[in-house]
């Protein structure tokens, strides 16, 4: 049978939203915002594996409830997507999609009892199959994924992140607890999902607890920059911009968000009290580096260099020249 082929038009395109953070943060919130974005005068779904708590915003919002229990398999989560987009919804929120990968029944559940299946009881034997043992649940979790990518709604995953630390060696040789250093993370928090997670998306934020609502990017596609504001929470409106541009539209706002978000770091780096809180700072534009210009990016570095420069050292040092290169 011969190829066929004709000119790329945008629409009906299913988006793939990921928000994560810990308690406090505002994902569920946010998700909510999103999906009545997305969905306008008709109703959205939650599907819900948080025993009921997305009943919480019922007052707030229009939405179908369905509750999603253990086990929390890569499969079950799919039969339950699938159910929500044959019912024909615009909008679907997951909340959580964490226990898909941490959950009773979830992945490393599947390659735990997969290492006792092939182990035997052997010790020696955990050791030699270990490897093995995670086949079977990240083939799971790829034909999950994939499943992701056949829906026609538009799915907001809401993620849990916890705070994690890692032993590193300091300039001293002296081992140190930090802050875990991660691509998807900030300030120690990651994201409870298979790590590629983030990056399956369409679109990926943290957020946290300390601004809740206001999303740092893990991953942001250029066509979507001018639809989050990184200075300011997420909207409705951000998800009815989402949904047009979805079906083709080519509306986009005429701010210009980079200068605006530029603007209010730089008055947060003359106002931080400590080094934590310069540190915090320059993450946020780390993650967001691939939105600036290099006269911003210019500005930004000597603001922080500066201002580290005026704030008492503590022993791990503070924010180093080599971190405020955003490159």
């Amino acid at each position: 049978m011969p190829f066929e082929f004709r000119p790329a038009i945008r629409e009906n395109v299913g988006l793939l939203i990921g928000l994560s953070g810990g308690s406090g943060s505002g994902k569920t919130w946010s998700a909510m915002l999103l999906a009545k974005g997305i969905s306008g005068a008709k109703r959205f779904c939650v599907l819900d594996t948080e025993a009921g708590r997305a009943r919480h915003y019922a007052d707030q919002f229009t939405f179908d409830h369905g509750d999603l229990g253990p086990p929390f398999t890569p499969a079950r989560y799919s039969e339950a997507i699938t159910a929500a987009d044959k019912a024909g919804y615009a909008a679907i929120v997951v909340d959580s999609a964490s226990h898909e990968y941490a959950g009773e029944g979830g992945v490393l559940e599947m390659q735990e009892a997969e290492l006792e299946r092939m182990a035997k009881g052997d010790d020696r034997r955990r050791e030699t199959m270990k490897m093995s043992s995670w086949i079977r649940p990240k083939m799971e979790h790829k034909k999950f994924i994939q499943k992701l990518l056949q829906i026609r709604a538009h799915l907001i995953l809401c993620f849990r992140a916890e705070p994690k630390v890692e032993a590193v060696k300091d300039e001293h040789g002296k081992l140190i607890w930090r802050e875990k250093q991660s691509l998807v993370g900030l300030n120690g928090w990651i994201p409870v999902c298979e790590k590629n997670m983030p990056y399956e998306l369409t679109i990926s934020f943290l957020l946290m607890a300390d601004r809740p609502g206001v999303p740092i990017p893990i991953k942001l596609q250029e066509q979507h920059k001018a639809i989050f504001p990184l200075d300011k929470p997420i909207t409705e409106e951000s998800g009815r911009l989402l949904a047009a541009w979805a079906h083709g539209a080519s509306e986009q706002p005429t701010m210009n968000l980079s200068e605006a978000t530029t603007s209010t770091w730089l008055k947060r780096i003359a106002e931080a009290k400590t080094r934590k809180d310069l540190e915090t700072i320059n993450g946020e534009i780390a993650a967001a580096k691939a939105m600036l210009s290099a006269p911003q990016k210019t500005t930004l570095r000597n603001a922080v260099k500066q201002k580290s420069n005026t704030l008492p050292r503590t022993t791990a040092g503070g924010v180093k020249q080599s971190d405020i290169r955003w490159s």
